[in-house]
């Protein structure tokens, strides 16, 4: 079930996750064995390190630029664009400026 998001409403999923000044924020919307669905926002400089994860993590960019880093080959994504970070490979993600995406992972 999703959680931490209205339902039955139209909405703009870039105004459900505020930026903050030096921080990286999240807002987990569903999490299960199977599937995980998170909105992030990255505030300028902000990053998430290398590592891995066990299933493939399908993001799209929502709003501002960011930079993902995928076995050492760095992506660029900008509002409306999404890229597929395989599962087991080494990725990370940066706010190249203020950046806010979705972030699927399915398991």
């Amino acid at each position: 079930m999703l959680k931490n998001i209205d339902k039955a409403q139209v909405l703009v999923l870039k105004e459900q996750v505020a930026y903050q000044q030096r921080q990286v924020v999240s807002k987990t919307l569903a999490q299960n064995q199977a599937l995980s669905i998170t909105l992030f926002s990255f505030d300028k400089g902000e990053e998430i390190s290398a590592h891995k994860s066990k299933g493939d993590a399908f993001v799209t960019c929502l709003d501002g630029k960011g930079k993902i880093t995928i076995d050492d080959k760095e992506y660029f994504l900008t509002e409306g664009q999404s890229i597929v970070m395989p599962a087991g490979h080494p990725h990370a993600v940066y706010g190249e400026e203020q950046f806010k995406m979705l972030l699927v992972v399915v398991f």
